[in-house]
This record gives C-alpha cells, sequence and structure tokens, in this order.
C-alpha cells in the first residue's frame, strides 16, 4: 500500500525522494529489515501467546536423543513466518501484480492446509492429522490455481531471445531500446545447457499441427507434481530445530538472485537467460519471505522454542515450487532444493525397502537407521546441531552451484 501512496506523492504531488520506492531493490531492502523486525519482536508475543492457548507439541516416542525434552514445546511457529511474510508484502509490494498475487494465494492456502493439520494433531489429539488425501486435494488444488494462471493469464509472458537481439541501439549517446517481442510460453530453462529452453509444448508436438494449443495439458500436471513433491519434501525436512528454516532461506536466497535478473532486461540480456516481464517484483516478496525464515530461527534454533510445524512447512514448501516454477527455473530443483529431495527420497528408498524384503525373505528389513536422513544421523549419535549445520552447508554448496548455472552452460 505504501508503493500506492509514494507514487502518488511523486507523480501527482511531485513530492522530492518519494521517486526511490519505484526501486524494487530500495523496496526489497525495506521489506527484509521489517519482517526481520516483526519476527524477532512480535515472535515472541506470538510464541507466549501459543503457549497460553497449550499449544504444545505431542512428541512420539521414536528413541531419540533429547526427545522428550520437547514435549511442550509450542508448535504452529509458521504463523510467525506467515504473518512475517505477508505485512512487508502488503506495505511495499505492488498488489496488482500476477506474480505477487499468487504467492499471497500460495501463502495463504498452504498455511491454512498446514494450520488445519496442526489444529487437528492438538486440539482433536489425532496424531495423523489431517488425513493425507485431503492434504493431496489442497496440493492440487493450488496446482491448479497457478497453472491456470501461468498458462492463460496475458499479463504471464517470456522472452526468449534476449540473446540474439542487441536492445542497446547507438545513436549520438547511448541508450536502451527494448524490443516488443513478449509472448505466452510455456518454456522453461534447462540447466547446464548454453540453448537451453524447453517448451512443454513440445511434448504434445506428436499430435500434429496445433498441438501448442493443448499445451495446459502438459504444463498444469507437471506444476501439481513440482508443487506437491516440494512442499511434501519440506514437510519431512522439518524434524529438528532449525533444519527445514535455514535450509529453505538459503534456497530462497538463491531464487532472489534469480528473479531479480530475470525480470530485469538489462541482466537478462547480458546472461543470455529468459528475460520474464514483471517478475522482477518478487524480489520483494522473496525478501521479505527471507526475512521471516530468518528472524525465526531466532526462536527456532536448537533448543527451539517453537516448532513451525505443517503450518510453516507446508507453505515453505509451496511457496519455493511456486517461485522457482513462475521464474522458469523448476528444473533446478533437484539441485537447488536438494535436501528436500534427498530426505523425501530416503522415505521412499527405506518405505519400499523394507516392503520389498519383508515380502521377499518375511521379515521387513531398512537401509537406515531411521527415516527421513537426518533421523538416521540421530541415530548414530550426532548432535542435533551438528547435523542441521552440516546440513546447511550442503544447502549452502548446492546454492552456488545453482547460481553458477547462471553462466556455465
Amino acid at each position: 500500500m505504501l508503493y500506492y501512496l509514494f507514487q502518488y506523492l511523486d507523480k501527482v504531488m511531485d513530492v522530492p525522494g518519494t521517486g526511490v520506492f519505484q526501486y524494487i531493490t530500495f523496496r526489497s531492502s525495506l521489506a527484509l529489515m521489517l519482517s526481520l523486525l516483526l519476527s524477532t519482536i512480535y515472535g515472541k508475543r506470538i510464541i507466549g501467546f501459543l503457549s497460553r492457548q497449550q499449544v504444545g507439541e505431542t512428541v512420539r516416542e521414536l528413541g531419540l536423543a533429547g526427545q522428550n525434552e520437547k514435549a511442550g514445546t509450542p508448535t504452529m511457529g509458521g504463523i510467525i513466518i506467515i504473518f512475517a511474510t505477508l505485512v512487508p508484502v502488503v506495505l511495499f509490494a505492488k498488489l496488482h501484480n500476477i506474480y505477487i498475487v499468487l504467492l499471497i494465494v500460495t501463502t495463504l492456502w498452504m498455511g491454512t492446509i498446514g494450520f488445519i493439520d496442526d489444529y487437528i494433531k492438538i486440539f482433536k489429539k489425532d496424531k495423523q492429522g489431517l488425513k493425507g488425501i485431503f492434504k493431496v486435494f489442497g496440493q492440487v488444488g493450488l496446482g491448479v490455481i497457478v497453472g491456470s494462471v501461468l498458462y492463460f493469464s496475458p499479463a504471464v509472458t517470456v522472452r526468449t531471445d534476449t540473446g540474439k537481439v542487441d536492445i542497446f541501439k547507438q545513436t549520438t549517446e547511448t541508450v536502451v531500446q527494448p524490443v516488443s517481442l513478449e509472448e505466452k510460453s510455456t518454456a522453461t530453462t534447462i540447466p547446464f545447457f548454453k540453448n537451453n529452453e524447453f517448451d512443454y509444448a513440445e511434448l504434445l508436438a506428436w499430435t500434429g499441427e496445433g498441438y501448442e494449443k493443448w499445451a495446459w495439458l502438459v504444463f498444469i500436471p507437471i506444476v501439481i507434481f513440482i508443487i506437491t513433491a516440494v512442499s511434501n519434501g519440506a514437510n519431512l525436512t522439518d524434524g529438528i530445530d532449525g533444519l527445514a528454516a535455514g535450509t529453505s532461506a538459503v534456497s530462497v536466497f538463491a531464487l532472489a538472485i534469480f528473479t531479480f535478473v530475470s525480470g530485469n532486461i538489462i541482466f537478462s540480456n547480458y546472461l543470455n537467460i529468459m528475460y520474464i516481464p514483471h517478475s522482477g517484483e518478487m524480489t520483494v516478496f522473496i525478501a521479505s519471505f527471507l526475512g521471516a525464515l530468518i528472524g525465526f530461527l531466532w526462536y527456532n534454533s536448537y533448543p527451539a522454542s517453537v516448532f513451525m510445524g505443517d503450518t510453516g512447512s507446508l507453505t515453505i514448501g509451496g511457496i519455493i515450487a511456486v517461485l522457482a516454477i513462475a521464474v522458469r527455473k523448476e528444473m533446478l530443483i533437484p539441485l537447488l532444493c536438494g535436501i528436500f529431495l534427498v530426505e523425501n527420497f530416503s522415505v521412499v528408498l527405506q518405505v519400499s525397502y523394507f516392503k520389498y524384503t519383508k515380502k521377499r525373505f518375511g521379515e521387513g528389513r531398512r537401509i537406515f537407521l531411521m527415516s527421513p536422513l537426518h533421523h538416521h544421523y540421530q541415530k548414530k549419535g550426532y548432535h542435533e546441531s551438528k547435523i542441521v549445520t552440516r546440513f546447511w552447508v550442503v544447502a549452502i554448496m548446492l546454492a552456488i552451484l545453482s547460481i553458477v548455472t547462471l553462466k556455465l552452460r
């Protein structure tokens, strides 16, 4: 809202200095600082409220060191992340921007699903929480909304020829002349390849002429799959203090770089990457989200004063997935969110191998001492802080490698 106020003061009232609000970098900086303040200062009040409402974690007996000490720790801390993210976004972002609208919807949608799940676990005393089928329905519903908007909305366009057309026209002085070649497209980016655009519509080329108009039949299911997979991956990663929030913050920082350069025609031309008009505004949302995650770590680092619960983990996964899809970097998710992938894969491997060996040998056998993977290391005697720190280091390495793909092709 402040963006529109300062735009009025600049354009209509001609108040000196108010034009600075037009710059994404300035508004992103303000959003980051405000979200940090909100999550650290008001986070304590929210934790106090959760404690008074007896919103405590019910710990399952898993035989892990220090597990019993966590019983009664307030959960639903994802409310802090959601609150600290949305307030700065409402204040500093362009609320009419289609990408900002999508991200706000994603935050509230996934936050609601997670909240219902946590509510059932805590107040209905049902350790299973919201039934898996309903979670999937919610994730699919969001995928349909996001996929449909990105495919059908005329406000969502791309330009893939920034490396082929010289946008600088030499006259008596150097000026920037953007060439209007924006178009609707289901193209995405394939990392590590020089000519690295792939159009999902090509998967239907075998159907014959006019296949492009049916591209939504491929695009929307892919969006649904990515949102479901990443949100569940974040949910599984949330198992020990500071793990999900810390690794997510690293991934989000990398996405901020991708978003900023993809939404800036100068940088996208220099890097020879896909230019996505108006997507740069997502940088304001990302800055706010990043500040909220870092501020949440103030209370979630070991020993945690609050857990994010599904309210936070499902929201984090959903936001990261939508950001990656919107900026056409979803094929980088296995690398950028490698921690989520490994945690998810460890569970799939463990369950599959257990069922196979039980059927084959009459008794179930395990690959890991416990899954997800972070529990395996706990079983081996590693302290929580050591596990989390090392996972953070791996996440940073993966994020750096992801960023390097901007030039390493």
